[in-house]
């Protein structure tokens, strides 16, 4: 066993390294034996240093003493301290039992023994969320094997914070020490670190002095890489720019770990884990802000204040700091701020931290052709785009529109939010809205070609989804640009009800930044979808914007058809007064230019108007009068219409308009006949929309004339039309139908269930008189149900419903105001 001995102090009075030595090998319950084989060390030279027999110790042998002993940083610092207050001298080299050099302390000064090196800067405060990403990390460590894993994303989103706190967590797992190196990739007014150079600090760092360190940077990653062989060292390497500088400074053999962050995905690293980096989840956004802010997640604003950084880090911590600093603002104060979009950066900017110098370092790195396509896509509104657009706006084949995306992915300026969909962060498009103003004069020419794409395919699209009213719609115009083809109608309604965000704001962009009529075309080209997918309120807004444009570029033929598309909405949302007056001006156009087809559609919407309003001879008149016009100029899906309305004219009739007609039979047999005859030509000429409504004409016919096995067929078969086309109106017919057969048939529980999901689709369609037929049905259940309460509750609703609109019929002869009042009088008896 060693000998103990007293220690010797140091000359300014603290303890001396033997001392210090004896103390902490007892706490390891060590014998100085143990230590020196440990230490690889002679026991000789553990008893010189223990009693002060030894002049002051050479680095070599301290460096051995710090691994046997896995002395902290408070205790490395307490023995530096006493060995350089012991006088020079030393113990003898040792000879025996060599051992390479830790790269956890680097080679010793002249002066004494180098601490580990711990360069790891200070763990962020306060970091939040992330769980799932340290998770990840946790899970990478291996100490079989050299774990190298990046971590990309956008300026600001926390690579940085996300890697150093995830190494203060595994720093104890790597006792060989920690190096940290900022690369500079991406900060404003520095240069790059050329690899060569990062090399020749990692290695001053681990103890090569600089005549040992090569000239040739091969040299110096070789050397580097064998001054961390067999070393369990973590590595980060921040702010990288690409894979070139990066690469020489991984570690190459395992037990070490390296973690890499960078704004571009390293795709050509051999890495084991990558990590790429999206906005922070809601709560945790909210929780970030609120903790460097100061302020509860409850008050006022704080909500909209983290979407407006758009869940950020960098924009949270940027905005909370200026909300803290300013001590009479609450929330609201910095919410109205960051509303402005244009102005939204300028609020994001304290001290040298800055969203928008972030960013501008990224867009700096790109080269010219990538910063023009920057420009010209990263002004596109919220919604997601894909190829074709960009194709459109930076004017370049599909193929290299598509190269130009990946590489903006790659540089984590643009998500992809599913295959091949393409959007900008909120702050990322704002940048980019500013750069364009700023420097790209192809801008409005690059809004002119994505106006003629979208023009030019929606047209397509509409053609294959709808031949058979191809003659209503303005033809297609041309498209410089690459186009989707579309192998049949599914296809070409995928692309529509995807685009249709995109295509409505086209519009609004095209009424403000193009003189030319994209507006009226995409109003007249889409009316039909939009009413087919019940998009009433978005059709409204569309439609109102070409009429504007159509005014002012004196276009009467686009006028009329926009103002025929716009009583179609207000007739639908029984709106009668704009209605009539759309109707009568769009008629009044059409027939000063000649315009016989609008003509057929203002004709046949007046018909409908005045049948609503009781107006029987008048409706028949319009209605003959398009089907007329129709023949005559072979207008196919015009006289389809004209034949169905006059069905439903024939079967809502109320009051004879001939002796012959008071029979109600015989109405309904007219009725049938106009129906069947728009059947035929709806499936002759592929008109589905029609003979789908067509078949919802002949079920109604012969639900009301007691025939209920074909009435309960014909509704089954237009609901899975109705299904089919995506068509919400025709699936209420069905329902509203089918459950009014249940209602007779004595099943009232199934007609309450039927009813209540017609009541839930008018509601969301927008549609009061098909909520109070709805409400109607209800109430009929629940009076069958003997529910005499609830039963009143929906006919007052029918009724305050009806009251509102100024009607007292419907479209249903057993369902009127006249109707409802009796019943709730029957109610209160």
């Amino acid at each position: 066993m060693g000998v103990t001995t007293n220690p010797s102090p140091s000359p300014d009075g603290g303890a001396g390294v033997g001392a210090l030595l004896q103390a902490w090998r007892a706490r390891a319950l060590l014998t100085q034996e143990q230590l020196a084989e440990r230490a690889g060390l002679s026991v000789r030279t553990v008893r010189r240093l223990e009693t002060g027999a030894a002049m002051r110790p050479q680095g070599y042998t301290l460096r051995r003493l710090i691994e046997a002993l896995n002395l902290g940083p408070a205790q490395l610092e307490e023995l530096a301290a006493a060995a350089r207050a012991q006088p020079v001298g030393g113990e003898p080299a040792e000879p025996t039992r060599p051992r390479s050099p830790s790269p956890a302390h680097g080679e010793p000064s002249e002066r004494g023994g180098m601490p580990v090196l711990r360069q790891l800067p200070a763990a962020p405060p306060l970091f939040t969320g992330r769980s799932l990403e340290l998770r990840d990390l946790e899970r990478a460590h291996d100490m079989g094997s050299v774990v190298i894993v990046t971590i990309d994303g956008m300026a600001g989103i926390g690579k940085t914070a996300l890697a150093l706190h995830a190494a203060h967590r595994l720093s104890g797992a790597y006792p060989d020490g920690q190096l940290f190196l900022n690369l500079h990739g991406y900060t404003q007014g520095v240069d790059p670190v050329p690899p060569g150079e990062a090399l020749d600090r990692l290695l001053r760092a681990l103890g090569v002095p600089a005549e040992q360190i090569p000239a040739h940077t091969e040299d110096r990653a070789a050397l580097y890489r064998s001054t961390l062989a067999d070393r369990k060292m973590l590595v980060v390497l921040d702010d990288v720019l690409s894979e070139a500088q990066v690469r020489p400074l991984l570690p190459a053999t395992p037990g070490s770990l390296a973690l890499v962050t960078s704004r571009r995905r390293l795709i050509e690293l051999d890495h084991t884990l990558t990590v790429s980096l999206d906005v922070l989840p809601q709560p945790d956004a909210v929780a970030l802000f609120t903790r460097f802010a100061g302020v509860d997640a409850e008050d006022a604003g704080v909500d909209d204040v983290v979407e407006l950084c758009g869940r950020l880090p960098l924009a949270l911590r940027i905005a909370a700091a200026r909300l803290r600093s300013r001590p009479a603002w609450a929330a609201g104060h910095l919410l109205e701020r960051l509303r402005d979009r244009q102005e939204r950066l300028g609020e994001l900017e304290s001290g040298e931290r800055s969203v928008t110098a972030a960013l501008d370092m990224s867009y700096l790195q790109l080269d010219p052709e990538l910063q023009r396509a920057y420009r010209l896509c990263g002004p596109l509104p919220e919604s997601s785009f894909d190829v074709y657009v960009a194709a459109a706006l930076v004017d370049v084949t599909e193929d290299r529109a598509a190269r130009l995306l990946d590489d903006l992915l790659d540089v984590n300026l643009l998500q992809e939010l599913v295959p091949g969909r393409y959007e900008f962060h909120d702050l990322v498009r704002s940048h980019a809205t500013a750069a364009a103003q700023r420097e790209e004069p192809d801008r409005l020419a690059a809004f002119g070609r994505m106006f003629d794409y979208y023009s030019h395919t929606a047209s397509v699209a509409m053609d294959v989804l709808y031949p058979y009213e191809r003659e209503r719609r303005p033809p297609a115009p041309p498209a410089a640009t690459p186009t989707p083809d579309f192998a049949g109608p599914v296809e070409a309604a995928a692309w529509l009800d995807l685009e249709l965000p995109n295509l409505l704001t086209a519009a609004r962009y095209a009424a403000r930044f193009c003189p030319r009529g994209h507006p009226v075309h995409l109003s007249t080209t889409l009316d039909r979808y939009l009413r087919t997918r019940d998009r009433y309120a978005e059709a409204e807004v569309l439609h109102q914007q070409a009429l504007t444009i159509a005014r002012r570029n004196s276009d009467a033929a686009g006028e009329a058809n926009v103002l025929t598309n716009l009583g179609h909405v207000y007739r639908r949302q029984g709106r009668a007064t704009p209605t009539a007056d759309h109707y009568r001006s769009a008629l009044a156009i059409a027939r000063s230019i000649g315009d016989r087809r609008v003509e057929v559609d203002a004709l046949l919407g007046l018909g409908f108007l005045a049948s609503l309003q009781g107006s029987h001879e008048a409706a028949i008149e319009h209605v003959l009068r398009a089907l007329e016009i129709s023949r005559g100029i072979a207008h196919r899906s015009g006289e389809v219409d004209a034949l169905y309305r006059l069905g439903w004219l024939h079967l809502t009739q109320r009051e004879p308009a001939a002796p012959d007609e008071s029979d109600p039979g015989i109405r309904y047999e007219r009725a049938a006949r106009f129906f069947e005859q728009a059947h035929a030509l709806a499936r002759a000429t592929g008109n589905s929309l029609s003979e789908l409504h067509s078949l919802l004409g002949l079920a109604w016919v012969h639900r009301v004339q007691g025939r209920h096995g074909p009435a309960e067929e014909a509704y089954a078969e237009g609901l899975r039309l109705a299904e089919r086309l995506s068509n919400v109106n025709g699936v209420f017919e069905a329902l509203d139908g089918t459950a009014r057969l249940d209602a007779a048939g004595g099943r009232a529980e199934q007609a309450l269930a039927r009813h209540s999901r017609a009541l839930e689709l008018a509601t969301d369609l927008g549609q009061p008189i098909d909520q109070a037929r709805s409400h109607d049905g209800i109430a009929r259940a629940h009076h069958a149900l003997g529910r005499r309460g609830e039963a009143r509750r929906h006919w007052q609703a029918a009724l305050d419903i009806l009251s509102d609109l100024g009607t007292d019929i419907t479209v249903d002869e057993e369902f009127g105001t006249a109707e409802i009042r009796a019943r709730l009088d029957d109610c209160d008896a």
